[in-house]
């Protein structure tokens, strides 16, 4: 990208010695797992742990929706649009062969780098490629997903959640599944990194969502590269609310937190700010992002500093942290927005 290389102070692959050290003290080539919940009571974790659902039990259930769960005939269609080989096509059957019959065409075909509660699938009416969540019916994560998918949080241009496509229960199994566009989670396209218009509008997405979050009561408690899709169109979305909480009151905090990153006030046993944690998380997903990137903005350090204070009650809030990134990115002359500056030149 010349034309941002030299303007503004804008600089490729160079993060604060400090702050890159951070980052390759606690992180490795590939984003952490997400973990999985710890509540206090039994009944509150067998409400919010993953399951481990037998999906052919439920293929004429979402046929009935307008759904299709992944065959071993779509794979190797995907295989062969995709121009692949025939010993690639051999090499992910070996992989799945285990739990796949590939002579089956109808045979269900769950994706070996899924876990057992998520499965891939298509819309009949389109073609349409989609993600299917299991989970537990009166868990948190479908709680806040109703909330979040439907009128009036659906509406709100601020909620930067995947889009749901449907939702659903079978009360005798006390289960739901969380139908899903497909986005990816491969941030930066096959074609390269994204221009510096589009990297900002996607930080500033994510802080508007933990900002849109907060104001509804609701603490996401695992914001992490990891849980971050894009459509390739300048849209980005916040997923996995396994851990996600509503509070009703802002002094509500939780205890024995264990996200993918953890602030250091949660290293040590005791009760935490659930908000303040998520703004900790997002400091750390911004840094994460130039890192992976190669975009680092300098003046950005205004906004992330403080979201990093050790001190949870000095730390702004998310809402303090938008604004202040809306006036450090104004201060340096760009306009941000979801177009690829790659594309209007």
């Amino acid at each position: 990208m010349p034309s941002y290389a030299s303007s503004c102070g804008v600089r490729r692959n160079s993060l604060p010695y400090r702050l890159e050290t951070r980052l390759a003290e606690d992180s490795s080539d590939e984003s952490p797992a997400s973990p999985t919940s710890s509540d206090s009571s039994d009944d509150e974790e067998d409400l919010n742990r993953r399951i481990q659902p037998y999906w052919p039990k439920y293929q004429h259930a979402f046929r009935s929706r307008g759904f299709r769960l992944e065959t071993v005939r779509d794979v190797k269609n995907y295989y062969r649009q995709k121009g692949a080989s025939s010993l690639d096509m051999l090499g992910s059957q070996q992989q799945l062969s285990s739990r796949v019959d590939f002579r089956d065409d109808d045979a269900l075909c769950p994706d070996a780098g899924f876990p057992d509660n998520l499965f891939r699938g298509i819309r009949l009416c389109d073609s349409r490629r989609v993600v299917v969540k299991a989970v537990h019916r009166r868990s948190h994560e479908m709680m806040i997903i109703r909330a979040l998918s439907q009128p009036p949080l659906r509406d709100e241009p601020t909620n930067h959640t995947i889009p749901v496509l449907d939702l659903f229960e079978v009360v005798d199994d006390d289960i739901a599944f969380i139908v899903m566009e497909e986005w990816s989670s491969q941030l930066i396209s096959s074609t390269g990194p994204c221009c510096l218009n589009r990297f900002l509008a996607a930080l500033r997405q994510c802080i508007e969502h933990a900002a849109f979050l907060h104001k509804h009561g609701i603490a996401h408690l695992d914001i992490s590269l990891s849980n971050l899709l894009t459509d390739y169109e300048g849209h980005y979305a916040y997923i996995d609310y396994e851990l996600s909480r509503c509070f009703n009151s802002p002094g509500t905090a939780v205890r024995n937190y264990r996200g993918t990153e953890v602030p250091p006030e949660c290293e040590k046993e005791g009760e935490a700010n659930p908000f303040k944690i998520d703004v900790w998380a997002l400091a750390v997903l911004m840094l994460r992002a130039c890192k992976l990137t190669g975009y680092w903005v300098p003046e950005l350090m205004q906004v992330i500093e403080p979201m990093l204070d050790q001190d949870p009650c000095r730390r702004p809030s998310s809402k303090e942290v938008l604004i202040s990134f809306d006036r450090v990115i104004s201060s340096l002359g760009y306009h941000i927005g979801p177009v690829c500056t790659k594309l209007q030149s």
